[in-house]
């Protein structure tokens, strides 16, 4: 997707963004009010074409417009498509119910110098915080750029926040070993794990709840096979062709997001292999991608559009709290994650896995 333009917002309307995303005018209204009788493809198009378009909800503009509404940035750059696209849902909600102006930017680049440029572009506006999810929340260039320009942020997914920082997460330690904990009592003793993007922190603590959890239950995490991924689907299928191909492959794979367990499932497909009859193959967000493959995903679920709207009522509150001098608390919220059980897992074939 091509960067945002930097044509006036306030010109931009229903209209646009329908043409764009070559939908209906009531299907942008649907997408952007939540509804759910939407296409995903569809949806993730829609919210592209506002991503390009830097559109407002028109509740939002008519504050713009008569000089009332809070700006609040968006910066994002998130391989997963399913992600975005539900995080983009819940800031665009809070965003409508708060009265403020949502300004998307994307940052697509890993070079320190662009992400900096890309953060500096919010100069030329009027917002007043910004809001970071992951993997962006964990890119010191960005911080900086932001803390040098006065502006609060509120970071998102980040496992380990800064100090000063309003932060909102789930506990991915805890969530990962849940799962884990999941798969031991169907009976899998050897259990394949697919890490998540070495650059974010939330990839270290499910890591860290996967070995914990198997520590508990008397196994050697040394003795589970590990492969690196990067949170992407292309990355998810060379980490299961890698743990497929092994000698003596896991009957279990618990992938760090759900994008990476989809691609190991169309790893397994390809290779005759049944889901959960032969591997059992597990994933980590519950987006709309968990349900729309066969079969569906046994996941955990984080709020993702919760999130977003948390940490934009965070960061109005701080907002509000600068403007009058009131000096508000620094905030961390870690929000309530859910194990869903669904038709991916099952007892291993012929009773427990070995470890070996």
């Amino acid at each position: 997707m091509s960067k945002p333009s930097r044509r006036s917002r306030g010109t931009v309307t229903v209209q646009d963004v329908a043409r764009a995303a070559g939908v209906s005018a009531m299907t942008v209204s649907r997408v952007v009010n939540g509804g759910e009788n939407v296409r995903e493809s569809t949806r993730v198009a829609v919210l592209e074409a506002i991503a390009q378009l830097n559109y407002s909800p028109n509740s939002a503009a008519r504050s713009l417009a008569a000089g009332d509404a809070t700006q609040i940035g968006l910066l994002y750059s998130n391989p997963s498509a399913a992600y975005l696209s539900q995080f983009l849902i819940g800031a665009l909600a809070a965003a409508r119910r708060a009265g403020c102006h949502l300004v998307l930017e994307a940052c697509e680049s890993d070079r320190p110098e662009e992400q900096a440029e890309a953060t500096r572009s919010f100069a030329s506006t009027s917002v007043e915080g910004v809001i970071l999810p992951p993997p962006l929340s964990e890119v010191a260039p960005v911080r900086a750029e932001l803390d040098a320009a006065g502006l609060p942020w509120v970071s998102v997914a980040m496992g380990l926040a800064p100090e000063r920082s309003l932060n909102v997460r789930i506990d991915d330690f805890e969530a990962a070993g849940a799962m884990t904990r999941h798969l031991l009592d169907l009976g899998h003793r050897r259990i394949g794990f697919i890490r998540g993007n070495p650059n974010q922190s939330s990839s270290t603590e499910r890591f860290r709840g996967f070995a914990a959890a198997l520590d508990q239950a008397g196994i050697d995490v040394a003795a589970m096979p590990v492969e690196q991924g990067y949170f992407t689907f292309r990355s998810g299928i060379v980490a299961a062709e890698r743990l497929l191909d092994a000698a003596h492959p896991p009957t279990a794979i618990f992938a760090s997001n759900d994008d990476m367990a989809a691609a190991a499932v169309g790893v397994a497909h390809r290779r005759g292999l049944h889901v959960p009859q032969d591997v059992s193959i597990v994933g980590f967000d519950d987006t709309s991608l968990a349900t729309t493959i066969w079969p569906e995903l046994t996941t955990v679920r984080q709020p993702i559009a919760t999130m977003a709207e948390t940490a934009l009522t965070l960061l109005l509150a701080r907002i509000r709290a600068r403007r009058t001098a009131s000096g508000a608390e620094l905030e961390e919220q870690v929000l309530a994650h859910e194990l869903i059980v669904r038709e991916s897992s099952g007892r291993p074939a012929g009773g427990a896995g070995e470890t070996g």
